[in-house]
C-alpha cells in the first residue's frame, strides 16, 4: 500500500515529519517497508530557460541550445522535437543522475558540438511514460528554481505493507485512522457531498443469489465530457504507482486508494439492457480490460447484460463496456462482493488487481450509498452531467451481512494476555479512536473491521495502539531444580531421523504443506481442499511427500545434478488427519563412473530399502524383526516396491521404484526411487529406562553354516530366511541370503546361518540336530534341500 505524505494529511492534521510517522506505522503492527522522496532524486535538476536554438551543423535532427538555469547561459545539444527558443524546461547540469536513463551526465561532445547537461522528458525523470519530447513548463515558472520543489514533488512516499486482516488499511483514509488513535494526530471529518438526483435510474439491476454479489448499488450520470483528470489527481496517481487514465478512471482508482472502495465505471451507451450479478455459464467469455480473453467457469460471479459478460465480479471489468474520450453516459458500479469469490476467480485465472485485492480481505459493506454518492459527486465535479437517482439491489443474505455484530469484553483480559494493565475508560477510548461503538452489552465493531471476531481481537487492538513496547518484561516461571527435558518423544524420534539422513549423506528439503489437486490427484489423494488458498498451484493439502520431492529433484537435475539425494520430514494430510512422515527421494548416479568401476550405475530399490532401514533403526525400529510385503501401493512400481511392518497390521515403511505414471505426472528424474516411513505408525518401546544394558560379548566363537533350497518361484527371500530363523530362536543369531541361482532344476537360494553357542562348543549332533530343523522349517514353506 503506497500514499504520500501530503495525501495522509487529507486525513489526519498533524505536524509529525515522515521519520516519526514510519516509526508510529511500525509500532501499531503496519510495517513500513520504504519512505521514498522523488525530490530527492531530482535535487539536481532545476527550471530553465532556451534563450535561443540553432541547428546543429552536422546532424539534421539536433539542435545547439543555449540554456539559462539561473547561473548564465550554457550549450546544450538537444534532440527533443519540441526544443525551441522561449520555452521552459527541466536542466540537468554535467554530474546530475537521470533516474530514466541510468547514466550520469557529463560533458560530453555530441556530433563534433560540446553539451552541458541537458534538457530533459518525463520518462528520464521518471515521472511517466511521455518521451515524445522534453518537459514544458509554464511561463511563470521562475528560472533557476529546483524543479522538485516548484512542480511540489517534495513529498515522501510510505510503501506499507499491509497484513491480510487489515483491509481498512488498504485505503489511506485506514491508515490515518490508525495513527490518530496512536496520538499522532487528529483525524479530520469527511465531508462528503452529495448530488440531486434528476429521475429515476433506467438501468435496471438484478443480483442473483449466490452469485457472490451480495449488494449492488449503481447509478446513471448523464452528460459527462471525459477528458484527462486535474493535475493534482494525475500527481497523486502517479506517485503511488498507478498510471492516470481518464478522469472516469482516475476518479474510481482514487477512491480505491483513498478509501479502499473499488468502484466501476460502464459506457451506459454500450449496455444492452439490465446488468446482473449473477453465476458465469460455461462457453461464455469476455476480453477484459487487461487486453486478455477470459473463459468464464460457473464458479466466477459475472457482471453481465442481456448479451453478454461484462466482467469479472470484484476482480476486473470487461473492455467492451469501457469508458473512452467519447464517453458521454456513465453508469456508476459500486458492489460489495464475496471475498471467497473475488479471491477464487483471480486465482483461478491469474488476475491481481487493486480491486481483487481489496474485496479478498473484506470491503466496507455498510457505506454502499455514502460512496456512490462521493463518488458521484467527484464525476459530476469534473466531468459534468446530472444524476440519476441510485439504484441498490440487494441479496437475500445482505442483512446478514451488514448486522451489528456485538462483541464481549472483559478489560480484564488485557491484563491476563497481554501483560498490559490499563484502566477501563483508557482501554474503552483506544478503541472508539479505532471507530468501536463501546456500550455496557459489548463492543461493536465498524463495518470497515471484518477480522474482529473475539475478545482476544480487542485485546491485541488495545495493546497494539497502547504500545508493545510498554509491554513490562517479566521472566517466565521455572521448576526449581534441575530443569526437565521437554522434547516429547515423536520429536525425539524425528529428530534421530532427521539427523541420520543427513549422515548418511541426504539433504533436508523443506516443500509447501499445500500442492496442486493435480499433483495430489497423482500422490496421496485430495483429501482436504484450502477454503482461501495463496493460488491454484497451492489449492490442496498434500496427502504425500513425493510430489514437493520430485518437483525438488527435478529442479536439481535441470540445473547439473547428477546425484540427488533428498529428504523431508513433514506431515501428510490425510482423510483421518495429520501422518508425521519422513520420505526420501535418489535420483540419478549412485556411483559416478571411474577407472575401477566402470560405467556409472543408477540407484535401485534395494537403495531406497537400505535408507529406510537405517532410518527406521534410528526411529528405534527393531529392523531385524521386521517383516516385507510385496507391492506398497498404487503409488509404486509393481514387482519393484515393498512395505515394511511389524506384522501386516503395523505397515512401518514403503520402498522401491516409482510408478511409471507417477514419474511421468509429476514429472519427476527417470529411475528415482524413493522410501516413506511412517514415523506415527512406529510403536513406543515397552521400556521407559534410559539406560542401555552392558554390552557382554559372547565367550565363544559362532559357527557358521550354509544352506541351499530350491525354492518355488513365489517364495519371497524374507520369508525363508524368517523360517529358518525360526527354527531355533536360542542358538540361531542371524541368518542371510548371500547367493541367487536359476538352472534347469528351479530357483534356488543360498542361506547363510549363524549359531552361537553359550556356556559350551556345540557338538556335531547338536549342529545336526539344528540343521535338521532349519531344512524342515524350509520345507514347510515348499523348499527342499539342494543336492
Amino acid at each position: 500500500m503506497k500514499f504520500t505524505l501530503s495525501w495522509l494529511k487529507d486525513h489526519l492534521d498533524t505536524e509529525a515529519d515522515a521519520a516519526t510517522i514510519a516509526d508510529a506505522l511500525t509500532s501499531i503492527g503496519l510495517e513500513v517497508e520504504e519512505v521514498s522522496n522523488p525530490a530527492a532524486a531530482l535535487a539536481p535538476f532545476k527550471v530553465a530557460k532556451v534563450l535561443s536554438a540553432e541547428r546543429h551543423p552536422q546532424a539534421d535532427k539536433l539542435q545547439v541550445l543555449s540554456v539559462d538555469a539561473g547561473d548564465g547561459p550554457v550549450q546544450v545539444v538537444c534532440g527533443a522535437p519540441n526544443a525551441r527558443a522561449g520555452m521552459l524546461g527541466v536542466f540537468g547540469p554535467p554530474g546530475a543522475y537521470v533516474p530514466g536513463s541510468d547514466m550520469t551526465l557529463k560533458i560530453a561532445a555530441i556530433r563534433g558540438v560540446e553539451s552541458h547537461g541537458m534538457l530533459c522528458s518525463v520518462r528520464e525523470l521518471e515521472l511517466g511514460d511521455e518521451h515524445d519530447g522534453i518537459i514544458e513548463l509554464a511561463a511563470d515558472a521562475p528560472v533557476g528554481a529546483s524543479f522538485s520543489a516548484f512542480a511540489g514533488l517534495d513529498d515522501p512516499v510510505f510503501d506499507v505493507a499491509v497484513l491480510p486482516n487489515r483491509p481498512d488499511c488498504l485505503g489511506v483514509r485506514g491508515i490515518a485512522r490508525d495513527l490518530a488513535a496512536k496520538g499522532l494526530g487528529t483525524l479530520r471529518p469527511e465531508a462528503r457531498k452529495t448530488v440531486p438526483s434528476a429521475g429515476a435510474n433506467p438501468v435496471a439491476i438484478g443480483v442473483e443469489d449466490g452469485s457472490g454479489c451480495h449488494a449492488f448499488a449503481g447509478r446513471l450520470i448523464r452528460g459527462v465530457t471525459n477528458g484527462a483528470s486535474p493535475e493534482w489527481l494525475q500527481r497523486r496517481l502517479k506517485a503511488v504507482g498507478l498510471r492516470p487514465i481518464s478522469a472516469l478512471v482516475d476518479i474510481t482508482n482514487f477512491f480505491s486508494v483513498d478509501q479502499a472502495r473499488p468502484l466501476h465505471v460502464y459506457d451506459a451507451a454500450k449496455l444492452n439492457g439490465a446488468i446482473v450479478a449473477r453465476k458465469g455459464r460455461d462457453g461464455e467469455a469476455f476480453r477484459a480490460l487487461n487486453d486478455k480473453d477470459y473463459s468464464v467457469t460457473p464458479g466466477d460471479c459475472v457482471i453481465a447484460d442481456d448479451k453478454a459478460v461484462l466482467g469479472f465480479g470484484g476482480v476486473i471489468g470487461g473492455e467492451d463496456t469501457g469508458v473512452t474520450d467519447a464517453t458521454s453516459d456513465v453508469l456508476l458500479e459500486c458492489a460489495w462482493f464475496d471475498p471467497d469469490s473475488a479471491g477464487g476467480t483471480g486465482r483461478r485465472h491469474l488476475i491481481n488487481t487493486d480491486a481483487r485485492a481489496r474485496f479478498e480481505r473484506g470491503v466496507d459493506p455498510t457505506l454502499l450509498r455514502e460512496m456512490t454518492e462521493a463518488a458521484t459527486a467527484m464525476i459530476v465535479e469534473m466531468c459534468g452531467g446530472e444524476a440519476s437517482e441510485i439504484t441498490i439491489t440487494e441479496a437475500a443474505d445482505w442483512g446478514e451481512i451488514v448486522a451489528p455484530r456485538t462483541v464481549a469484553l472483559r478489560p480484564e483480559r488485557l491484563k491476563a494476555l497481554a501483560g498490559i494493565d490499563l484502566p477501563t475508560n483508557e482501554q474503552h477510548a483506544i478503541l472508539e479512536r479505532l471507530g468501536f461503538t463501546v456500550a455496557a452489552d459489548g463492543v461493536t465493531p465498524p463495518g470497515w473491521r471484518p477480522d474482529i471476531d473475539g475478545e482476544a481481537d480487542l485485546v491485541e487492538e488495545i495493546a497494539r495502539i497502547h504500545g508493545y513496547d510498554k509491554v513490562a518484561s517479566a521472566p517466565l516461571e521455572r521448576d526449581a531444580g534441575v530443569a526437565r527435558p521437554t522434547a516429547t518423544r515423536a520429536q525425539l524420534v524425528e529428530r534421530r531421523v532427521r539427523r541420520t539422513a543427513a549422515a548418511r549423506g541426504l539433504d533436508e528439503a523443506i516443500n509447501w504443506s499445500f500442492i496442486s489437486e493435480a499433483e495430489a490427484a497423482a500422490a496421496g489423494g485430495v483429501a482436504w481442499r484450502l477454503a482461501n488458498p495463496i493460488s491454484e498451484e497451492m489449492k490442496v493439502m498434500r496427502g504425500s511427500l513425493l510430489p514437493g520431492l520430485a518437483a525438488a529433484a527435478r529442479r536439481n537435475a535441470d540445473r547439473g545434478a547428477s546425484s540427488v539425494r533428498l529428504f523431508e520430514i513433514g506431515r501428510r494430510y490425510v482423510a483421518e488427519g495429520e501422518r508425521p512422515t519422513a520420505t526420501l527421494l535418489l535420483a540419478g548416479e549412485k556411483t559416478a563412473r571411474g577407472w575401477a568401476s566402470g560405467k556409472a550405475r543408477g540407484f535401485d530399490a534395494f537403495d531406497a530399502k537400505a535408507e529406510a532401514l537405517a532410518l527406521l533403526e534410528a526411529a528405534g525400529v527393531a529392523t531385524g524383526n521386521l517383516q516385507s510385503f510385496p507391492d506398497a501401493g498404487a503409488d509404486w512400481h509393481p514387482g519393484r516396491s515393498a512395505r515394511l511392518g511389524l506384522g501386516p497390521k503395523t505397515i512401518v515403511a514403503a520402498f522401491g521404484e516409482l510408478h511409471p505414471r507417477l514419474v511421468r505426472e509429476l514429472d519427476a528424474p527417470a529411475g528415482a526411487v524413493a522410501a516413506e516411513i511412517y514415523l506415527d505408525a512406529i510403536p513406543a518401546p515397552r521400556s521407559t529406562g534410559r539406560a542401555r544394558p552392558a554390552f557382554t560379548p559372547p565367550a565363544l566363537q559362532a559357527v557358521t553354516r550354509d544352506f541351499a533350497f530350491f525354492v518355488p518361484a513365489d517364495l519371497t527371500a524374507d520369508a525363508l530366511v524368517r523360517a529358518v530363523r525360526g527354527a531355533d530362536k536360542v542358538a540361531i543369531t542371524g541368518a542371510r541370503v548371500f547367493d541367487r541361482f536359476e538352472s534347469g532344476e528351479g530357483l534356488s537360494l543360498a542361506v547363510e546361518v549363524t549359531l552361537q553357542p553359550g556356556d559350551k562348543s556345540f557338538t556335531e549332533a547338536e549342529i545336526a540336530d539344528i540343521s535338521k530343523r532349519i531344512v524342515a522349517a524350509a520345507e514347510k514353506l515348499g523348499a527342499r534341500l539342494r543336492g
